[in-house]
């Protein structure tokens, strides 16, 4: 029901999964790291791809950095990359907007990371930071003023998310020339721990509740990123295989492009998923099912060492 387990396909089915692979798309968060702590032999995993001349890039729904802050965030973990290596969501914001000659100002509901990129591109910006509610809840409503300028509402990440932002990104969705994007869809982020970490979706769906219209998402598994990922790398389908720890997300954009799938289990999935999957009665139709699927990626380090 979930596909094979990596380590238990023979030497030869596991060569020709290998020899049927020219580029590899990576999901960061859950299957590299974990916030601020590497995955064990991840990094050697990703360098051994590298050897065997795969081209590998980061595809993360992450939006609270750059590109350029997560090619450091690579470097410290002992990955190697470039900007051009890295699609993140903060980046595919500003160029959501860039594509459609926006020239007025956004208002973000997010991170620096959203608007550092959106100045890359010239974009200006409004929002960003605490957002303190001075009186009532009353008041504020009453007093808010919508600046004119503003064309555009981004939602992602806001550990500063607040009552008075969310007036404000309503009040200026009402007018539906606004506008209105979301980073990426995913309501969880793998935890550090065992408590749960509620992700950007949770913002978004709040803010979609709020204003009574759907955003636009720029991440997985949607399809801006899958024409920007494909016109970008020159991706042929049938030899370009995703990973992910998230069905709903990495699992899924691998399956509506064709790319073969590899689950990892280190992040957002767990084996007692998996077993859920594998149940008698589960709902076949509406599971999102991955070709191959690994504890965590350094299982397909030890196929190869093996082999």
């Amino acid at each position: 029901m979930t596909g094979k387990r990596i380590t238990s396909l023979s030497k030869e089915e596991f060569k020709h999964f290998i020899d049927s692979i020219d580029v590899i798309l990576s999901d960061c968060d859950g299957v590299l790291w974990k916030e601020t702590e590497v995955i064990p032999k991840s990094p050697e995993t990703v360098n051994k791809f590298k050897e065997l001349g795969k081209k590998f890039f980061y595809i993360t729904n992450n939006n609270t950095k750059t590109r350029s802050e997560f090619v450091e965030k690579c470097k410290g973990f002992k990955y190697v990359a470039t900007m051009d290596e890295i699609v993140c969501t903060s980046f595919l914001a500003a160029v959501y907007l860039k594509d459609k000659k926006f020239d007025k100002k956004a208002y973000v509901v997010g991170s620096v990371g959203i608007t550092k990129e959106l100045e890359a591109e010239g974009i200006k910006h409004c929002g960003i930071g605490p957002d303190v509610m001075d009186g009532d809840e009353v008041e504020m409503v009453t007093n808010f003023k919508p600046d004119p300028e503003v064309g555009a509402v981004i939602v992602g990440f806001d550990k500063y998310f607040s009552f008075p932002k969310l007036v404000k990104a309503a009040t200026y969705l009402k007018d539906p020339n606004i506008h209105f994007i979301g980073t990426n869809c995913d309501t969880e982020r793998p935890s550090p721990n065992t408590n749960k970490f509620p992700g950007t979706g949770c913002f978004i769906k709040t803010m979609e509740a709020a204003s009574d219209r759907t955003a636009v998402m720029v991440g997985k598994p949607e399809p801006f990123l899958i024409e920007y990922i494909t016109k970008k790398y020159g991706l042929n389908p049938a030899r370009t295989l995703m990973i992910g720890d998230n069905r709903a997300t990495d699992i899924l954009l691998g399956k509506r492009c064709g790319f073969k799938t590899l689950l990892v289990l280190s992040g957002i999935t767990t084996q007692s998923d998996v077993d859920a999957m594998n149940a008698p009665n589960a709902d076949t139709k509406n599971l999102i099912i991955p070709d191959y699927y690994a504890d965590q990626l350094s299982d397909v380090l030890n196929m190869i060492e093996s082999s």
